[in-house]
């Protein structure tokens, strides 16, 4: 049987009154009722959705109408599908079944949810839900049937939308159509929606008024990027030259990675999963699909600037240094190299000494290093020929100084092995992630399909980087014997100031300096200096080991 509706005396029993000597009004004790309000983000063609305001509108008349007072109101403005999360949804059924308010409504049935009978039966004879349209009531055994048929037909009609909608995209993406809006820097075709490079120029320069095209910056930011500049430095330095976005915003360090990691860049679909990095869309047969025209592509970032820019971005890549001359280079031997042990701060050359950079410009520093340039040189270059005298071939140390001779001697054959470095240690990386995501049972429900195409690209990748790295070093060895035997000190001695720094950096990477014991008194490099020597790069059986 279906409870009973409030009588209409009981409805007029809590109306407040007023009289000559009635001041205060009675009680609302009507029972409580919460409202369901839903609206997708998303309306489709040919559906009319009754807005959310409207809702509210309804549902407080029926209140009035039927003896109840509102308690709250749930609003949702998402999908009712099964795979979305409805926070509000979940907690008006938890107050509505454990007790908490006597009675939810709910506009209509397919407002209420799409899952079908599973999301119906629950309530059916235990807790009352009124849907307003369909005009009927949980607690009604006449409206059982009723319910759960709407409810199936709400589904099956949502599940016919889905597989339409999901069909037609399928389709329209192995076309290699752009669904979405064009990533910055690109224009999608109104008819085709292949992407190509927007060259509209646009205004974005706050003085002098200069216009550029977007498709500029794009390219600008790969160049820059692929170049060593951070993220940070380059979004300074393009908004110091007035140059925004193509909404008039300013450019943010994430606005710049955002672009280097999305290969739409390359010309490749992608699929946009919310706040993570666009993933390559992979048709049926497990291929990646471009998302230009062949005659296009040519225009495109090149693959090998995008890899560059990203392992760089990352932290996969360092830039090497070559020998040749750049202007402010420096060309004191211990440069860039001395830290005071006092603050952590690097010490610089002033007069005739290197001194604490933090103490000289007017920082705290609780114990300021300084020493005569003279002194330090000697004792650390002395130190550096010994210790170069005394290292096998086979030492760590060795090894270093090879790597960082051939960097001196052979600067674009070093790129080469450090470029193929850099795209091992992202492979693996990439490889790395996979492994994670399958773990975490990332690749299940709709992007099952996907998990063996982005296994076997992973795998591809990584067997690519291995045998490139294979190819560049194989057995080769690098002569250093001109700095080993006692010959160091010759080599040094005879050398340009530029060369002396570079050859200290073959086997140095960072001097500590502490403050002397007192003023005046003879450097000791013993007891004040500390070197770190180099080390060696990782190699191929590095990262196999840590994979």
């Amino acid at each position: 049987m279906a409870t009973a509706m409030p009588t209409r005396a009981a409805r007029n029993s809590s109306v407040p009154t007023r009289g000559m000597n009635n001041v205060a009004s009675t009680p609302d004790d009507r029972p409580e009722a919460d409202l369901l309000l839903r609206k997708s983000k998303i309306v489709r063609e040919g559906e009319r959705a009754l807005s959310i305001r409207a809702q509210e509108e309804r549902g407080r008349a029926w209140a009035a109408e039927n003896g109840y007072r509102v308690r709250r109101v749930w609003k949702e403005n998402l999908s009712a599908w099964s795979d979305v999360k409805r926070p509000m949804y979940d907690a008006a059924m938890d107050a509505v079944l454990g007790g908490e308010v006597p009675a939810l409504w709910c506009y209509a049935l397919d407002r209420f949810s799409r899952k079908g009978a599973e999301a119906v039966v629950p309530i059916l004879g235990k807790a009352r839900v009124i849907f307003d349209y369909e005009r009927l009531d949980s607690m009604d055994e006449r409206d059982r049937r009723w319910i759960i048929d709407r409810a199936e037909n709400a589904r099956e009609y949502s599940q016919r939308l889905s597989h339409n909608v999901r069909g037609t995209k399928n389709r329209q993406r192995n076309e290699g159509r752009w669904l979405a809006k064009a990533p910055f820097g690109l224009v999608a075709h109104p008819d085709t929606r292949r992407l190509s490079p927007n060259r509209a120029p646009y205004l974005c320069l706050i003085e002098g008024r200069r216009e550029i095209s977007p498709w500029e910056v794009v390219v600008r930011i790969f160049k820059e990027i692929a170049e060593g500049v951070s993220s940070r430095a380059l979004s300074r330095k393009l908004n110091a030259e007035g140059i925004c976005t193509s909404t008039g915003k300013s450019w943010t360090g994430a606005g710049i990675r955002a672009i280097i990691v999305h290969p739409a860049y390359e010309g490749w679909l992608t699929l946009t999963h919310s706040g993570k990095v666009p993933a390559h869309y992979v048709n049926e047969a497990g291929q990646r699909v471009r998302c230009v025209d062949d005659t296009v592509l040519p225009e495109m970032i090149p693959a090998e600037t995008a890899s560059r820019a990203r392992r760089i971005l990352s932290g996969h890549q360092t830039i090497v240094n070559t020998t040749t001359p750049t202007p402010g280079r420096s060309l004191h031997a211990l440069t860039g190299r001395l830290r005071c042990t006092g603050c952590g701060y690097a010490m610089s050359k002033d007069a005739d000494s290197y001194v604490c950079q933090q103490h000289a410009g007017g920082g705290h520093c609780p114990a300021p290093a300084s020493a005569t340039r003279t002194a330090l040189e000697k004792y650390v270059v002395a130190e550096w020929a010994a210790k170069l005298g005394e290292t096998g071939d086979e030492d760590e140390l060795m090894i270093a100084v090879a790597e960082r001779w051939q960097v001196l001697t052979r600067p674009e054959e070093t790129q080469a092995v450090r470029d193929a470095r850099a795209e091992l240690k992202a492979a693996q990386a990439k490889l790395d992630k996979f492994m994670a995501d399958d773990a975490a049972d990332f690749y299940t429900g709709r992007s099952a399909r996907y998990r063996i195409p982005h296994k076997n690209a992973a795998e591809r990748r990584l067997d690519k980087a291995e045998a490139r790295i294979r190819e560049l070093t194989g057995d080769t060895r690098v002569d250093v014997s001109v700095l080993m035997d006692g010959d160091a000190l010759t080599k040094w001695e005879g050398s340009d100031p530029a060369t002396r720094r570079d050859l200290l950096g073959l086997a140095i990477d960072t001097i500590h300096v502490t403050k002397a014991a007192k003023r005046g008194i003879k450097f000791n490099g013993d007891q004040r200096v500390t070197i770190e020597w180099a080390t060696p790069e990782p190699t191929t059986d590095d990262y196999t080991e840590a994979a």
